[in-house]
């Protein structure tokens, strides 16, 4: 029999995972985002609407595990090389929207609502920062994400993401709760702070690297599943147990491991749990929002969200001016950037516990958030006919968010795919490489290549990799991995992506008959064709006789591939074969 608690537990799940789906679905299909489908999921399914789900503070607990998931994919993202590349923007365009529009909407909020100095900075600096989860799909719908404009809004979202522990930690320097009077000083909490980053460093690099090395060895997926989880959590629990921010622990585990080779295997890992308990965590959001006190103060809601769309549209707009960009430019990437996101709720948690705002503000600023992200698309269709010129703005191959600028991805990195990596890279096309044999990109990386781990045959990994943005997606793997179901199902995922096949011979050519891939190459088919020909020459057959004969043979292989192919029969057109040489000089037929 089950128990009453496991029956209630199966039976909010079930409710909770039904509402998120319906709402979240609808949500997509009107160009919303899920982040909204949740938010009035839980709220529907909360104490105030239905109350067919209790306790949001229990869920919300576990939930918070989404968010520090999310700090660590995040960290993942912030490879050193590629911050390097972007540090103008990210500095700059970032760090002064960031600042500027942190101070200017706490300004306005204690000038209008008469609140003190550290509750204003508690509601402002969180209203500062824009919907990463909201932008970034909007970006990749409209094509716009590997442009300069692309570009310059993913490097304001990524200062956002990266300036979330240092406002968690302004929150905490103005705790008015009791129970963080009693806690260390401040220079004593940043000495604790500087010391745990350096440890979990430390550890990363001497413990956990090794560690993920030894499971890529043995292959067992699960246990690279189980040590990136554990890697998360062991992390925010070290940070937890010095009084830290746990969310500062995952980030930091995350930025750790930025540079290795794992990167891609981890973001596609982890990606499942990050999804499924971040849904859970706007979910219990929305359960806790208060709605009386929000249907008490609507005009406040209202006005709130239309000052903050309006101030933070002009904020950005300066900036962007202010680093070159066009008007129109610059207007396009204030109001895609106008709302705000779902570390405002983070944040307003945070602030609720240090005393600085009560329930019912956090509530109704969490309101503000939500139709400040309602308004997005609606603003963005609106002002289409004006942003026209900045939309008309020249597409480059400038770096993504998740695919260090490559064009072309290639999976496998043995002695095939090197020569293809070298070729492009001489022609200046940028790549990413895939492998899971980990020895030899140990081998690589001492003679300067950067090969990520991750199997290439998974769609997850593919797209962690950047295949969504690459322009070739190129198997070079050994043997008979590949079938027509994942060529497929690849070209489905990323249908602007020109697919290269690296077949073991023409059994596997003809197994791929049929697919979507650009080109099917078999891997001994040119080596020895060249071969033949040098042995021809060397014995002083005529250079227009070997040519001939090349001809002829490609021929017919290529009549006896295509009967193969559409008969499926691996013995027919065996008459094209040349086995037989008749009377007189010169190749002769069957």
């Amino acid at each position: 029999m089950h128990s009453a608690a496991g029956t209630s537990l199966l039976q909010e799940g079930f409710v909770l995972l039904g509402f998120a789906l319906a709402f979240v679905l609808v949500f997509r299909r009107l160009g919303l985002g899920a982040t909204l489908g949740y938010l009035l999921a839980g709220a529907v399914v909360g104490p105030q609407v239905l109350g067919l789900v209790g306790d949001a503070k229990e869920k919300l607990g576990v939930a918070e595990l989404g968010i520090t998931l999310l700090l660590f994919v995040v960290g993942l993202e912030l490879n050193p090389a590629r911050l390097w590349k972007m540090k103008r923007d990210i500095l700059g365009l970032g760090l002064l929207q960031v600042a500027a529009g942190g101070l200017a909407l706490a300004g306005l909020i204690a000038l209008t609502a008469g609140f003190p100095p550290a509750a204003a900075l508690a509601r402002g600096l969180p209203l500062a920062l824009s919907s990463t989860a909201q932008v970034l799909p909007m970006l990749q719908s409209s094509g716009r994400l590997r442009t300069p404009f692309g570009e310059r809004a993913f490097a304001i979202l990524l200062f956002q993401d990266l300036s979330i522990i240092p406002l968690i930690t302004i929150v905490a320097a103005l705790s008015r709760n009791p129970a963080d009077a009693g806690g260390p000083p401040g220079w004593q909490l940043a000495l604790w702070t500087v010391a745990a980053v350096a440890g979990l460093i430390a550890v990363g690099r001497f413990v956990i690297r090794p560690l993920f090395r030894l499971i890529g060895n043995l292959g067992e997926r699960e246990m690279f599943v189980v040590a990136a989880l554990f890697t998360v959590i062991a992390s925010a629990v070290v940070m937890e147990f010095l009084g830290l921010s746990t969310a500062l622990g995952a980030f930091v585990a995350g930025v750790m491991l930025a540079d290795s080779p794992y990167r891609h295997e981890l973001e596609a890992d982890v990606e499942p749990f990050r999804s499924i308990l971040l849904g859970l965590f706007f979910l219990s959001v929305g359960m806790m929002l208060n709605l009386h006190a929000i249907a008490e103060r609507p005009l406040f809601v209202i006005g709130m969200a239309a000052m903050l769309i309006v101030v933070k549209t002009a904020i950005v707009a300066l900036v962007a001016r202010a680093f070159g960009v066009t008007w129109r430019g610059a207007f396009a990437l204030g109001v895609l950037l106008s709302q705000g996101g779902e570390f405002g709720f983070v944040l307003f948690a945070q602030a609720q516990n240090a005393f600085l705002i009560d329930p019912a503000a956090a509530s109704l600023f969490g309101a503000v958030v939500t139709l400040s992200m309602a308004t997005t698309p609606f603003l963005m269709m609106a002002t289409r006919r004006f942003r026209e010129a900045a939309q008309a703005e020249p597409s480059g191959t400038r770096e993504g968010p998740h695919s260090d600028g490559a064009n072309a991805l290639i999976v496998g990195y043995g002695r095939f795919g090197q020569t293809v990596a070298q070729m492009l890279i001489a022609s200046d096309v940028p790549v990413t490489l895939i492998d899971t044999d980990i020895e030899m990109i140990d081998v690589a990386r001492d003679f300067g290549a950067k090969v990520y781990f991750g199997d290439g045959t998974r769609l997850d990994v593919l797209r962690q990799a950047g295949a969504a943005e690459a322009e070739l997606i190129m198997f070079c793997i050994d043997g008979d991995q590949l079938g027509a179901d994942l060529i497929e199902a690849v070209h489905k995922a990323f249908p602007d992506a020109a697919i290269y096949v690296r077949a073991f011979d023409r059994r596997a050519v003809v197994k791929l008959r049929g697919t979507p891939a650009t080109y099917v190459v078999r891997e001994v088919l040119e080596s020895a064709v060249k071969m033949a020909r040098l042995a021809l020459d060397g014995i002083g057959v005529g250079l227009e006789q070997v040519d001939r004969a090349e001809a002829m043979y490609r021929a017919r292989d290529k009549e006896r591939l295509r009967v193969q192919i559409e008969t499926g029969d691996m013995t027919a057109a065996r008459d094209r074969i040349i086995t037989m040489r008749r009377d007189g000089p010169g190749p002769k037929e069957t």
